[in-house]
């Protein structure tokens, strides 16, 4: 008996590192922004409004968990969650609190439904839309981001270059706009823009995490040259 207890105190000892390493808002946070892709401390730090030397601080506690590891590119040390296991944790997470907690909801209605009275566009509803070549879709992240992982045919188009660049986003198609999850406000604020320009514009429901977990098909590498019209529904999203 007393063997049987040691053991279930050592594991659940390890478990609680876990709890740990995500007590705190900003680890969260930044393992949320790691589920985009690799990124350096700098990086994480501008991203994050938080301190380089506080972000190392939280990237080790994380590291020393084992839900993040790093690799050298010359002379930055680039993060990256350990495994895609560690983004399906961040985003059970995330429903849990939205399903749980009150304030949760309270917040993302408050903060996101209460400025957007349209229904966001559901991933399957997205990716038939892609596949049938009814929609442009516009990646309103930061390029590192898109080049990381992006839906197949998106056009790269960072929320903070929409303004000058709408004449790359042909105006007679339907828009669907997408960032990087469903608290991710990108996409919302671009949605508002384009909408005041006369476009008909709406948001995807979530990111590319959920849309890799489905199982959905992602393209990686740099951004094609913008170009005017309608762009073709890409072969992998074709029946």
């Amino acid at each position: 008996m007393p063997a049987r207890r040691n053991l279930k105190d050592a594991l659940y000892a390890q478990f609680a590192r876990l709890g740990h390493a995500t007590a705190s808002p900003k680890r969260i946070e930044l393992l949320d922004l790691l589920s985009q892709g690799d990124k350096t401390v700098e990086t994480l730090a501008d991203q994050s409004s938080t301190p380089v030397k506080n972000t190392s601080a939280h990237l080790r506690v994380l590291r020393q968990a084992g839900l993040v590891e790093t690799r050298r590119e010359g002379t930055y040390v680039r993060y990256r969650l350990a495994g895609p296991e560690v983004g399906v944790f961040v985003r059970s997470l995330q429903q849990l609190g939205r399903q749980r907690l009150a304030d949760v909801q309270r917040a993302a209605t408050q903060y996101l439904e209460g400025r957007d009275a349209m229904q966001p566009v559901t991933l399957a509803e997205l990716r038939r839309l892609v596949r049938d070549g009814e929609v442009t879709v516009v990646d309103v992240r930061p390029r590192d981001e898109y080049e990381a992982g992006h839906i197949p045919g998106a056009l790269s188009v960072p929320v903070g270059e929409l303004t000058r660049r709408l004449r790359e986003i042909p105006k007679r198609r339907d828009v669907v706009a997408y960032c990087r999850g469903p608290y991710c406000v990108y996409s919302l604020d671009a949605v508002t823009l384009l909408r005041k320009r006369g476009y008909r514009a709406r948001r995807a429901a979530e990111g590319i995490p959920e849309w890799r977990g489905r199982g959905y098909p992602v393209d990686q590498g740099r951004a094609p040259l913008a170009r005017r019209g309608a762009p073709k529904p890409p072969a992998m999203m074709r029946p």
